[in-house]
């Protein structure tokens, strides 16, 4: 009798099987090379910083931070060979905000807010909730999202980074294995699903290797989302009393750990769902990752014509809508690659100041980090060569740098 062509023989898998034992393979692995990257505990740890970079950070010379050291002021660093000085990013906190006293202690409240940059909301500074998206992968949109949550880390403000993607690389970025480190519940779904196993965002969220940068980590749970929001818009009644539509949940969420953040970086997932108009409906500001290819550019079209649709019909239903900033980020650039170079400069023509001034620039420093689940902001200079190094950290620091101001320009603060 001939086979039909669903049926297998007894030695091969289905293709569930099979690609079910390759993940749990892949799984495994990965599982063996974190364990041998980060013994013994498995979790990642910020490397220390010299004296030099602790007082570029902070905004004061070398050898005022050396005074402070010798006064027994502020934390004291640690001594390496040759009486070199090396401060965590815990240390030069602690010393923002020691600075920072000293000077209100003299009513210098400009130099106070240098030192400390937290937002203050009693003077109307909002949460900053910024949406990293677009739905083509390989447009840098999760490593944008990553060294935009360390760069303003870095740079003093509270922040928490929300992995929205139920791929989870942002996670991954910060040292988690989701189908290992991560039970039901442990998501962002875990505080926007509508039934009554909903938990208490800050119970999700984690803290990181980063002082003053948070983690509500992502995993395949988030799909759920995708599938449960139908049945729940079909049955308004089984929804508890008061509870938001799905394009209000995510901020809804975000309000309860409000007093708490300066920044939330949102890095959405690759696709138009409802998680992601949710994630858009909470933002306060939005980058959209462009990739300077034709074929990129055209995907970017159709991403902003289905956006704008999508939108259009959440706010007619009530959602709210306010970007104070729209910006198009150019990734993964190679300055001298002539098509490119073109393609930018037509989006600029179009776009004028929409799109950012700073491109990311494609570097071999920033995937050779990746290879070890790290960014360009945990490596040491040391394990590149200077001029590669110092090309794409100039890059990354000019794309934060200009973020940074725009936020700031969004709190009134100015350039």
């Amino acid at each position: 009798m001939a086979m039909s062509p669903n049926m297998t023989t007894g030695a091969e898998p289905t293709a569930d099987e099979a690609i079910a034992s390759d993940a749990r393979i892949l799984s495994a692995q990965l599982k063996s090379m974190r364990e041998r990257f980060f013994p013994p505990t498995a979790r990642k740890v910020l490397r220390s910083f010299t004296s030099g970079e602790a007082a570029r950070l902070i905004g004061v010379s070398d050898g005022y931070l050396r005074q402070l050291s010798l006064a027994g002021e502020g934390p004291q660093p640690e001594t390496g060979p040759g009486g070199r000085r090396f401060y965590s990013l815990t240390d030069i906190n602690a010393l923002r905000a020691h600075l920072a006293d000293q000077a209100l202690a003299k009513g210098n409240r400009t130099k106070a807010r240098a030192y400390r940059k937290w937002r203050d909301g009693a003077s109307g500074e909002h949460l900053q909730v910024v949406a990293v998206t677009n739905f083509k992968g390989g447009s840098g949109k999760t490593t944008s999202a990553a060294h935009l949550a360390q760069y303003l880390a870095l740079a003093g403000y509270r922040v928490l980074a929300v992995d929205l993607d139920p791929q989870a690389s942002l996670s991954a970025l910060f040292g988690y294995q989701p189908e290992i480190d991560l039970e039901g519940n442990d998501t962002l779904y875990g505080a926007i699903r509508y039934d009554d196993e909903a938990r208490p965002l800050k119970d999700i969220i984690r803290k990181t290797y980063f002082d003053g940068l948070d983690l509500v980590p992502g995993n395949l749970e988030l799909q759920e989302f995708e599938h449960v929001t139908p049945r729940a818009l079909a049955s308004r009644q089984t929804m508890a009393p008061g509870q938001p539509l799905f394009f209000a949940r995510v901020h809804a969420a975000l309000r309860t750990v409000e007093q708490d953040y300066d920044v939330v970086v949102l890095d959405c997932p690759p696709q138009l769902g409802y998680l992601t108009l949710s994630a858009l409906c909470a933002s306060t500001s939005v980058l959209v990752t462009v990739h300077p290819q034709m074929l990129d550019v055209a995907s970017m079209n159709q991403f902003l014509f289905m956006t704008s649709d999508l939108l259009g019909v959440v706010r007619e239903a009530g959602g709210r809508l306010n970007f104070d900033f729209l910006r198009y980020l150019v990734t993964r650039f190679e300055p001298n690659d002539g098509p490119q170079a073109q393609i930018v400069g037509l989006m600029r023509s179009l776009f004028a100041d929409r799109v950012l001034t700073s491109p990311m620039v494609k570097s071999t420093a920033v995937s050779d980090a990746g290879l070890t689940k790290e960014t360009l902001y945990e490596v040491g200079r040391e394990n590149f060569t200077r001029a590669t190094y110092d090309r794409a950290m100039e890059s990354m620091n000019a794309v934060n740098a200009e973020i940074e101001g725009l936020i700031l320009q969004a709190w009134g603060r100015g350039t």
